[in-house]
């Protein structure tokens, strides 16, 4: 793993000063403490910070060919490298190293564009050929790994791994963006269509950028896609089968290092299941694991620790309490862009402990998305029936009923309808956007002042969901919501943190349930087959019950949680006040002050639940301070 940055002029080649790439490079030294580098070329700059994992002798980067024609800046893994590199052997090229980099290299001269669909990896890769005068950035299929990019004002086109690598280039125009706000309260993250900062663009996820120099930098090009329309005919105990299979190939394929290896270990289903399949294939012990809590209702180590104890792995456990709050400015330095998904606390805290042993980690992160594992499919998929059985009146006035039915945080399960009969009164796409999201669009409209009002120009963040839904190759709304968090949520959320917060450390997260081939799988398995019964996984979990115990595969789905809204009614009760004062989103002047004020009562006193509301005030608040220096005194002060 590694970070990676670069400057292209593409109207003329224009000299590129090798200190700036370094410095744009240096920035993302926790992503590569092992090693640097720098290269120029007339109009063309890379830079590069190396985490060794394969082949530490060799693999420097950035990496040129014997002729110096093609030059690449790689972060990432090749995990079929080998098979790859065979391939091109075979067609006479030669090899000096024994590094993915390099079969990069190779796969670029022999398939152009198409090397992409030969690699089977996480990457984002930027490649100069002199040749044809060509700069080609591409990102992998699910976008595991990141890539930034944007505009100076001298025309030249300049890439990172992280923001803050394009932030440490001094002509980068500094703007906040009104539509990232916007879609940072809605969603709790800044989705990879948008950057906090105005004009910066991330590259999408299964996307590959081709600049021509003496032409116009062009649209980003799709390689990759997963489709949901045509589900697969075979028995389920044939394509249970056919995915344990896959898996074991996955995680074996992600074993391959020349580094010490782990995995987290929550005790859910996901990392038993990876953690099972490496012992299958481990001589040793597998190193694991694990992170809970002081609050026991969020606490899943034992259920860690059973796993561990079954596959006799070499286990460690800590638990993170509610004093701890180091990490908060650790995680704005990480995320540069406001991330309020809380559970990076824990993500920091458990990389840490596995940096403690190895080098690389494997983890368990995909599967809910690809095999309907939330419990908001579940509940999805139960509206949907119930929508398509109701004529529009009735779901328009149901809708109505839900607005004016009382919001009942406090309230018995049973008692909290409002949710529900909302959802049944908007389309399908509306209601699964409310459904993903953190703050309610009711809520952010009584947030926002004026000012922020009239930049926004009508920009919602639910919208994105209801395109992406509505353009899925889907052939049903389960299908179609999967679709949708695949390329937002997966991308946005989940993804994006547990890299930053591995990389935080130095350390390389891998998700084999991730491999391409296993979520095209997931496209091919019917909806009945991933959700049946009420239960989410169903197919995973079918295919996993000789490997797993029952308590495992069949309890209370939990997830990798912080109880933030416990701790802003407790230790952070001082904290949840001071929101409202923040200096940088007083000094903005988007918010309602009065709004903010009147949130952090009402969550102290219980009459409403507003936890992550205030942690994405607060994130935001620290957001705003680091990257555009907002805010004389900083949030710790103000909460004095």
């Amino acid at each position: 793993m590694c970070g990676i940055a670069g400057i292209f002029h593409p109207s003329v080649p224009k000299p590129v000063d090798p200190a700036r790439v370094r410095a744009m490079s240096d920035v993302l030294a926790h992503r590569g403490p092992d090693g640097s580098g720098v290269w120029t070329a007339p109009g063309v700059g890379f830079g590069h910070r190396r985490l060794s994992i394969i082949d530490l002798g060799g693999g420097a980067q950035p990496m040129l060919t014997p002729d110096e024609a093609v030059a690449v800046t790689f972060n990432g893994e090749i995990y079929n490298f080998r098979e790859v590199r065979a391939a091109l052997e075979a067609k006479g090229h030669i090899f000096r190293t024994d590094s993915d980099t390099e079969v990069i290299l190779a796969g670029w001269r022999e398939w152009g564009p198409d090397c992409l669909s030969h690699f089977n990896g996480m990457f984002a890769l930027a490649l100069y050929d002199r040749t044809a005068d060509t700069l080609f950035l591409a990102r992998d299929r699910l976008g595991v790994k990141p890539l930034f990019y944007g505009d100076l004002p001298d025309g030249a086109l300049v890439f990172a791994s992280e923001l803050k690598g394009l932030l440490a280039h001094p002509l980068l125009r500094r703007g906040i963006s009104p539509q990232a706000i916007e879609d940072f309260l809605a969603l709790g993250y800044v989705p990879d269509d948008v950057c906090f900062v105005e004009g910066v663009k991330k590259l999408p996820a299964g996307h590959y950028l081709l600049v021509k120099r003496g032409r116009r930098v062009p649209a980003p090009v799709a390689w990759w896609d997963v489709d949901f329309s045509t589900p697969a005919t075979g028995k389920p105990d044939a394509l249970a089968g056919e995915l344990l299979d896959h898996m074991r190939t996955a995680v074996r394929s992600r074993m391959v290092a020349d580094v010490p290896l782990g995995a987290f270990l929550s005790g859910g289903v996901d990392s038993s299941a990876v953690v099972a399949l490496m012992a299958e294939t481990s001589r040793a012990a597998v190193e694991t694991c694990s992170i809970g809590f002081d609050e026991a209702d969020h606490d899943e180590t034992h259920y860690a620790a059973l796993v561990a104890e079954r596959f006799a792995t070499a286990h460690r456990a800590r638990k993170v309490a509610a004093a701890d709050f180091s990490l908060i400015d650790r995680l704005v330095d990480a995320f540069d862009e406001p991330f309020a998904d809380a559970s990076a606390l824990a993500c920091l805290r458990v990389s840490e402990l596995a940096r403690e042993k190895v080098k690389v980690a494997l983890s368990g992160d995909g599967a809910d998305e690809a095999f309907a594992g939330y419990r908001r499919y579940r509940l999805f998929a139960a509206e949907e029936r119930v929508r398509a059985a109701l004529p529009g009146a009735a779901g328009r006035a149901l809708g109505r009923m839900g607005d004016a039915w009382p919001k009942l945080d406090w309230a018995p399960r049973f008692l909290r309808a409002k949710t529900t009969l909302q959802a049944l009164g908007r389309s399908s796409g509306e209601a699964y956007a409310a459904a993903v999201g953190v703050t309610p669009e009711a809520i952010r409209a009584r947030l926002y002042a004026p000012d922020l009002k009239a930049l926004l120009q009508g920009h919602r963040a639910e919208d994105r969901y209801v395109r992406a839904m509505s353009e899925a190759p889907a052939a049903d709304g389960l299908s179609r919501a999967q679709y949708a968090d695949l390329k937002i949520w997966l991308p946005g959320d989940i993804l994006t943190k547990v890299d930053r917060t591995s990389m935080a450390v130095s350390l390389e997260a891998r998700e084999p349930l991730l491999d391409h081939r296993l979520i095209e799988l997931a496209g091919r398995v019917p909806a009945s087959l991933r959700l049946r019964g009420g239960s989410g996984k169903w197919l995973m979990k079918k295919a996993l019950e000789g490997h797993l115990p029952g308590e495992i595969l069949h309890r209370r789905k939990m997830g990798f949680v912080t109880p933030i809204s416990a701790w802003f009614r407790g230790p952070l009760a001082g904290e949840a006040a001071a929101v409202a004062r923040g200096s940088a989103l007083a000094e903005l002047g988007w918010f309602d002050e009065g709004a903010m004020a009147r949130i952090a009562v009402d969550h102290r006193a219980g009459r409403a639940d507003h936890g992550r509301l205030l942690w994405q005030l607060m994130m935001l608040e620290k957001a705003l301070q680091r990257v555009f220096g907002l805010g004389s005194s900083g949030y710790v002060a103000a909460a004095k």
